[in-house]
């Protein structure tokens, strides 16, 4: 099925609403997108009609609750393209994936002078896990730098890598910078020395046809509420031999076989990896997210009016020298536009904004050791969505000149 940008929009009741008495122009979506009522329909119903504890009980409530969980893992394995279900591991969310990664992978494959990589360009969530793990295990963090354009500076990777590198953990795009990177240049530059790569999908699973068996990444992870699911939800794809020799993250009920005092035992994939009561309300809402996803790619109009909105709104940036814009390869860019203004604190123009009806992120994007190498203390973001509009980037525009004009 394929939807119009109209459709989309009439199926994200949010949008019409008003703020300050104007109309919402919501342009957050690289933090939070907003749902559809297809998730907020789905997930009202399992916790009101089909609340139970899954796996764990014979009567009908568990079977629904179960069969919906289970249904969201093969539907999550299908639209990355895995390569089997129990290489599905629901999270809550993409921070939690990759602290799984750094840690199970780090007690299993990680020693005092090993290193780890990551960019200069990582959400905190890609870094601090990491930072940890070293210093846990007295191992080293290595960084990778941009070049001055926000693009990844993938010529220097080879010299970072050693015998002594265990994994090299990389962004599909830059919540900042809005660069779509060369992962499977990345990936095959590792392999060819033997190193796994895990790469943070936050924002590359909303905004890039994912087939992680064509990457060959060895691990993919990404959070629901970016992607129209309920919060709370999150996947770590892994590669079963990895996932497989990693020890469990956390003990519990559901990721055991058998419990002895004199030891135990642990389950299978995928169930070794989910430990406790899982968000069972939550997960299922995956499945319509999923759906209207393929739907917004579906539609060719819908991918003109994004190209639209890139071009106008990239010109409109680059050409005002009041504005400075990180992340200038074009060719490489998604919708979403990280910016400072001369003369003009970052929040302030948010707040002003704000009173205007544009709902836009401020501040370091959890990114401080990147804006700290792009030499600020903050930027402006806005990060556009398939629902989206030329006219909502024509309206952005217009706010924008007028609050820069108001403060410089």
């Amino acid at each position: 099925m394929s939807m119009s940008v109209p459709e989309i929009r009439s199926q994200f009741p949010i949008l019409s609403r008003s703020v300050y008495g104007k109309p919402l122009v919501y342009l957050d979506n690289a933090a939070t997108a907003q749902r559809p009522l297809a998730v907020t329909g789905l997930w009202q119903k399992l916790a009101l009609e089909e609340n139970a504890n899954i796996h764990r009980a014979v009567h009908h409530l568990a079977a629904q609750a179960t069969d919906a969980y289970e249904g969201a893992r093969d539907a999550v394995k299908e639209f990355l393209h895995a390569s089997a279900r129990e290489e599905i591991i629901f999270t809550s969310g993409a921070t939690a994936s990759i602290n799984l990664v750094a840690f199970s992978f780090g007690e299993a494959f990680v020693h005092e002078g090993d290193e780890i990589i990551v960019s200069v360009a990582e959400h905190h969530s890609n870094i601090v896990p990491w930072q940890l793990l070293c210093e846990r295990k007295k191992a080293v963090l290595k960084v990778l730098d941009i070049r001055e354009n926000g693009v990844l500076a993938v010529e220097d990777l080879e010299k970072l890598l050693t015998e002594r590198t265990k994994i090299v953990a990389i962004s599909h795009i830059s919540n900042v910078l809005g660069l779509v990177n060369p992962v499977r240049e990345i990936v095959q530059i590792c392999h060819g020395k033997g190193i796994p790569v895990l790469v943070d999908g936050a924002q590359g699973i909303v905004h890039e046809p994912v087939d992680v068996q064509a990457l060959d990444c060895d691990f993919y992870a990404f959070s629901g509420h970016k992607l129209y699911a309920a919060t709370g939800t999150g996947v770590l794809y892994g590669k079963r031999k990895w996932l497989e020799a990693m020890p469990p993250y956390m003990g519990g009920g559901e990721m055991i076989e058998t419990v002895r005092f004199s030891g135990t035992t642990y389950a299978p994939l995928p169930e070794k990896f989910e430990a406790g009561t899982q968000n069972f309300n939550a997960a299922p809402t995956l499945v319509p997210a999923i759906e209207m996803v393929r739907a917004m790619r579906s539609d060719a109009s819908v991918e003109r009016e994004q190209q639209a909105i890139l071009d106008y709104v990239y010109t409109n940036i680059t050409e005002d020298e009041r504005i400075v814009l990180y992340g200038t390869e074009k060719s490489a860019k998604i919708p979403l536009f990280s910016f400072g203004v001369k003369g003009a604190h970052h929040e302030d123009l948010a707040l002003i904004m704000d009173k205007m009806g544009v709902a836009l992120r401020s501040g370091q994007m959890c990114a401080e050791p990147l804006m700290d190498r792009l030499g600020v203390t903050g930027l402006l973001r806005a990060s556009f969505a398939p629902y989206n509009t030329l006219e909502e980037a024509e309206y952005f525009i217009e706010c924008l000149n007028r609050a820069i004009n108001m403060l410089v």
